[in-house]
């Protein structure tokens, strides 16, 4: 059972559980396996090839094989990557000519004559209806045939899988670390929680599991296993409900609630109790969720088990037979008469209320005494506020600047973004200075001490995760509003995904756009060639996979913003397809190569997000010609079918704006406070490690690090973020 969670461990930290196994010689089966793991872009670190060099040469097999399969997944060469154009990205056709093509091929075919010739009578053609456009050519061999060797180059991405300890300790490990964080995870690590969870119910547990959907996946695991349940709220319990179900433990989406045994009935319903009958005033959190709560009910039959009267009395005011006064009313009467400062003294009693009634108190509160009480509530009760919400309010303060007329750009938790004019009044700016400086006193106090920090430079514009669902499962993503370098010649896009059930054609696209967000150019299948490059073709169906890139010559981009997305033209939305998933690679000119080569991939994620177009992020050209990009991690609603680029660019355009206007609070903040309190800051040459233990901070975790530093990567930057 445990050797099934190694691909957990890889996947999360980069490091190779060691493996048991008896001694031998397996020296050469461990250079054998470095050498494939080289060829997409892996490496073994010198203490983990030793190490398996000194192990049976079965072991190091077994292991290679699990790993080798883990890292393939990890950066999208698990799968067979075939393009349109056999040649791509050269010999790619002019649009038009290639479409002409289309026609006189379908005017030759017996079968496709009639149709076509009665389409180009009426002045349309549906190029769906023609039988060469829209599928391969051609095999996945025959398209390998035609293109040459990589050329390695300096600039190839080498990911080090470093060695970990035994499987076991890892395991509990990565299960501590997920269960306790301090910031929500996303879809997919919430999932391998939810395995881990499973495997570690009767071992150690988090001292505290601060967030909610955390919670509910371990209170699962706990219920079958028959430890007993971590409750303080009912929704504590309609999360366990949701998670029992199968459903979304967020709550942010509906859950068909399963025919629950009576051994689960009586523990949701015995947890009701106990909570109520503890504090009555949580019965206010019902109306919250009513809905979900009388659908509960419905299943857990509470009216059998009379011994349990405060699990009644939830569904009772779910169903609006018994009243429950809530928090949030009460501070609305006090807000409708005027009353502010009863107000804030209620909602000190509620600290991340308040921290999230900032903006609104401080922008209609009318006098200055009012305004003070608000300031100084917030200073006195930040001590008792979560430091993922300091920090957030933080940042969100930071950018309410004082002039009106921006955009609002509201992003939820699913990734689904809307832009609207933001017309709020400001935030009066000596308040709003006050505030920031007090949160930045409360941060620097919680944050560890630290004697010396080690810091890579290119993670300082590293947005810091004040949410996992601010980012995308994958390799080599980084938190919306993040900055990254991008150093290479060419830039290229791919897309893959695989069907379902139904015909889906998904359309990589690329949109340029000028210094005032105005559009310049695009690349997609309705226009294939451009001064920046090529389009490999489009592709309408994929029962067996199917794979569309884009390669452009950043020397040559006309503009200042290029604007990756993925639009569905018809059929399955990103969370129903079998697999889906987005990345970029860069090369050099003279590299050659397929289409898709692994060694050359930068960044790797998934697409299981809500919407008809996908933005993963956005690439911005500085001032000294050197390109960066933002990540944006953003799903639009779009059409219900056939959305293409020209349709959507405005909107891409405003949103794109609006995250990259926006400043978030990020690694070289954190840093800057650690330095404050007396760190000694260090920046990383990208060689040299002191042989004295130090706090590292870095995009990859060093080789020759002390083994008593303590390393935080983009896997485990949430640990950055204090409780």
């Amino acid at each position: 059972m445990v050797h099934r969670l190694e691909p957990l461990i890889v996947r999360h930290t980069h490091r190779i559980p060691a493996p048991a196994g008896p001694a031998g010689a397996g020296d050469v089966a461990a250079r054998q396996f470095d050498a494939v793991l080289m060829s997409v872009g892996f490496k073994l670190s010198a203490e983990a090839l030793e190490h398996l060099s000194g192990l049976a040469e079965d072991t190091v097999v077994g292991t290679a094989v699990r790993t080798l399969g883990t890292v393939r997944a990890m950066v999208g060469d698990h799968v067979r990557h075939n393009v349109y154009f056999i040649d791509f990205p050269a010999n790619v056709p002019d649009t038009f000519d290639f479409w002409m093509r289309c026609i006189a091929e379908a005017l030759e075919d017996d079968k496709a004559r009639a149709g076509t010739i009665a389409q180009l009578r009426s002045g349309v053609v549906d190029l769906l209806t023609l039988p060469s456009y829209g599928n391969y050519r051609h095999t996945y061999a025959e398209m390998l045939a035609a293109h040459d060797e990589l050329t390695a180059a300096a600039g190839d991405r080498l990911t080090v899988l470093h060695l970990a300890g035994d499987v076991e300790d890892e395991v509990t490990a990565l299960y501590l670390a997920l269960a306790g964080s301090t910031t929500p995870l996303g879809e997919e690590h919430l999932g391998d929680l939810k395995v881990l969870a499973g495997y570690c119910a009767d071992g150690p547990q988090p001292e505290a599991i601060p967030v909610r959907e955390n919670r509910a996946v371990v209170n699962e695991a706990r219920l079958k296993s028959g430890a007993s349940l971590l409750l303080d709220t009912v929704t504590d319990v309609l999360r366990l409900a949701c998670a029992l179900s199968g459903g979304d433990v967020t709550l942010q989406e509906p859950t068909r609630f399963r025919a629950l045994s009576r051994p689960v009935r009586r523990a949701l319903l015995a947890g009701l109790d106990s909570v109520v009958a503890a504090a009555p005033a949580k019965l206010a959190d019902v109306t919250t969720h009513r809905e979900p709560f009388k659908r509960l009910g419905e299943r857990l039959h509470p009216h059998e088990y009379p011994r349990w009267p405060h699990a009644a009395d939830v569904f009772a005011v779910a169903r609006g037979e018994k009243k429950a006064r809530t928090f949030d009313g009460r501070v609305e009467e006090l807000l409708g008469a005027n009353d502010v400062t009863g107000a804030v003294e209620l909602l000190k009693s509620a600290p991340g209320k308040l921290f999230r009634s900032l903006d609104r108190l401080l922008r209609t509160t009318p006098t200055q005494e009012e305004r003070d009480a608000v300031v100084t509530a917030a200073e006195e009760v930040a001590p008792d506020v979560s430091g993922r919400v300091v920090l957030s309010v933080r940042e969100h303060l930071h950018n309410r600047a004082e002039e009106t007329g921006r955009r609002r750009v509201f992003v939820n938790r699913l990734g689904r973004a809307h832009v609207t004019d933001d017309t709020r009044p400001p935030v009066p700016p000596t308040e709003r200075k006050r505030l920031i400086a007090a949160f930045d006193a409360d941060i620097r106090r919680r944050l560890p001490v630290v004697e010396r920090l080690l810091v890579d430079p290119d993670v300082l514009d590293v947005a810091l995760p004040l949410s996992g669902r601010a980012t995308a499962a994958g390799l080599g993503v980084l938190p919306r509003g993040s900055v990254s370098p991008v150093d290479g010649e060419l830039l290229r896009f791919f897309v893959y995904w695989r069907q379902t059930a139904h015909t889906t054609d998904y359309d990589l696209s690329a949109l340029l756009l000028d210094a005032k967000y105005a559009t310049v150019s695009w690349l997609s299948y309705t226009n294939l060639k451009a001064v920046e490059g090529e389009h490999s073709g489009d592709i309408t169906d994929a029962p067996e996979g199917a794979s569309e890139f884009i390669n452009l010559r950043l020397g040559a981009v006309r503009g200042t913003f290029i604007v990756p997305q993925v639009n569905i033209y018809s059929g399955e939305g990103f969370q129903e397809t079998a697999e889906s998933f987005f990345g970029f690679m860069l090369r050099e000119a003279e590299q050659q190569g397929r289409p898709f080569e692994p060694r050359t991939v930068r960044m790797k994620s998934e697409l299981r997000g809500p919407g008809r177009v996908a933005l993963p992020l956005a690439f911005r050209r500085a001032e000294d010609g050197s390109w960066h990009a933002k990540w944006l991690h953003l799903y639009l609603k779009g059409h219900p079918s056939q959305n293409r680029v020209e349709g959507n660019r405005v909107t891409v355009a405003t949103l794109v704006r609006g995250i990259v206007e926006r400043e978030q609070l990020n690694v070289r903040y954190l840093t800057g406070l650690m330095a404050d309190a007396g760190a000694t800051v260090t920046p990383w040459d990208g060689e040299t490690v002191p042989d004295v233990p130090v706090t590292y901070i870095g995009l990859e975790r060093p080789e020759g690090l002390h083994p008593d530093s303590r390393v935080i990567t983009p896997e485990n930057l949430r640990d950055l973020i204090p409780g």
